[in-house]
Order: structure tokens, then sequence, then C-alpha cells
């Protein structure tokens, strides 16, 4: 998953701290890659850096040569493994990636693109290989990729995925946890009082649930999932008919099979109809029947993160 926010977190931060900057993006693979073309690395001139593109076989040289481009001024695009000129850096799975290094001069449009990338908004960045011409645009395409025309570069990003979770007990904490360190963003929905001061503690967004009822709180987007932990299936209902109903690329819950078959009766009961309520994934996960929180969460997220590959053609 091609997670972006951070990137432009630190290019947006040493920019207004009157630092020069590099935006260093894949723009090709031959061969195997552990990286995605789209993907980017930044430096700034005092040799900070974050984001990278291999285990890290590449990333000093990397940094070093980002450092020259800011001495130069000069945008420039090289290769590393499998055809480099740097004959002693080498990538363990035996293939080259394409690097092109940007230097930025517009600090106007490091903070366009965290803002747009902040709103969870698909956006387009378009660079040139001969100048340090570096521009943002809103896009509708449903994926991410690279696209090349001549010294144009168009890279097309889409939202990382998100998770809404929705429940009480310990796997509600577990599962923003695990998330949190993964690198995804977490909103969480509970009538638990404990859950909510816990969530928050993380510094992520939490709300109480006064009733079991729809609420305008919840709006997933088409890259968020939605997850449903709850004990007491009778706040399931009408969350669970706001969430079928939505664009989100993911529903599950927690329960036995024998659970699912009442809940799809009492979704059914209140106008769900059976094509929404077969997007719901249950019993949710890649693990069966599993019962202690840290691995439900785990078979949790392992599941969200398949499918928002799958979803939206990232490669696994």
């Amino acid at each position: 998953m091609n997670i972006i926010l951070p990137i432009f977190r630190f290019l947006r931060d040493k920019t207004q701290s009157k630092q020069k900057t590099v935006l260093i993006t894949l723009v090709a693979v031959t061969g195997a890659s552990t990286r995605n073309p789209g993907t980017h690395m930044a430096v700034a001139e005092d040799g900070s850096s974050t984001g990278s593109f291999s285990g890290g076989c590449i990333e000093a040289a990397v940094v070093a040569e980002a450092l020259d481009v800011i001495r130069s001024g000069q945008p420039r695009e090289i290769r590393f493994g499998a055809g480099s000129p740097y004959l002693d850096i080498r990538l363990p799975c035996g293939g080259g990636i394409d690097l092109l290094f940007t230097p930025l001069s517009e600090p106007a449009v490091i903070a366009d693109i965290f803002q747009r990338v902040e709103r969870r908004e698909p956006l387009t960045i378009t660079l040139d290989s001969e100048s340090d011409d570096i521009r943002c645009t809103a896009h509708g395409r449903a994926q991410g990729g690279v696209e090349r025309s001549g010294s144009k570069i168009r890279v097309d990003h889409i939202p990382a995925a998100k998770l809404n979770i929705l429940g009480h007990g310990p796997s509600v904490e577990s599962l923003v946890g695990l998330a949190t360190s993964y690198g995804i963003d977490c909103a969480v929905l509970s009538p638990d009082p404990a859950v909510i001061a816990a969530v928050r503690e993380r510094a992520m967004a939490a709300d109480l649930l006064k009733t079991p009822q729809a609420t305008p709180r919840f709006h997933p987007d088409p890259w968020t999932a939605c997850i449903f932990y709850f004990h007491d299936h009778d706040w399931e209902a009408a969350l669970m008919q706001q969430a079928l109903s939505s664009p989100a690329f993911y529903v599950g819950a927690m329960g036995s099979r024998q659970t699912h078959a009442k809940r799809l009766q009492y979704l059914a009961d209140i106008g769900v109809s059976a094509e929404l309520s077969a997007r719901m994934i249950a019993p949710i996960g890649l693990i069966p029947s599993t019962r202690d929180p840290a691995t439900l969460a785990l078979s949790t997220l392992a599941q969200v993160v398949e499918s928002y590959h799958r979803h939206f053609g990232f490669k696994a």
C-alpha cells in the first residue's frame, strides 16, 4: 500500500523551515521490485529523509544523489539495480528501478499536495524529467499508477486505506493498535466510553455512540473499510445498513455463521436487500474461528489489506 501522507508532511515541514528538498519518484520497474511505480521518497538538505525503495540496500545512495541534486538544482533520472551505472549497488530481487529526482522550488505546491492527501482526495502529480516543474490536479480514476509521455510523468494516487471500526471490547483497541503500527488511519464509533478514551490516547478519532441508530458521524468513502466488532448485536442493524449503502470497499463483521444468519434476517427486516447484505464479509478475517482479540485484529487487518490491494489493482 502506497501511503504518501508522511512523505508530503515531511516535505511541507522542511520547506516551511526554509530547507531545500527533493522528491524522488519510482517511475519504472524492470523485473522484480519491492516497491511499485509511483512510490516516493523525500530528502532534505540536512540529510534527513523519509520513505524507501528497498529493504535498505539503496537508500543511502538515493540520499547522496538527492543531496547532489539539491546542490545542482537540476532534476535527474537514475537507474538502480540491473542495468545501473552503479555497479556496486544491487537490488536483492535482481530487478532494476528508475528514479526521478525532482528538486522542489514551490512550497505552495507541496502544501497543496499535502492538504489534498490529508483530505483523502484522489490526485495526479505531474513531473518533468527535464525541469523542476511539479503540478497537482484532481483525478477521477479508481486506481493509482504512472504514465509517461516524453519528459512528462503523470503519477496518479488514490487515498490509502482507512478503517472505520464500530464496536466495543478489547478487539477494537487491538485493531487500532495494529493498524496504527502499520500506518493505517482509524476512526472508531463505540458505545463504550473506556474504548473511546483508549483510542483517543492514540490520537485516533473516536466518537461515543449513544443510540444504535444511523449517525452522520459515519460516512465512509470508497477507500474505507468498515469493521463491526459488536458483541451486543442490537447495536448493529442500522449502522450496518449505513455501511452497506456506502461506497466503502469492504464491510466485515465478527461472529459465527449462525450469528451471521440471524444478522441477515434482521437486516432484511429493516429493508436491506439481499444484494446489499451479500457485500458483507462474515465471519470476518483470514484466520478461521478466531477468538482472542490480538489474533482477531491481525486476521481482520490482513484481510482488509488484501482486499484493498485486490480491489484497487495494487500488487500484493
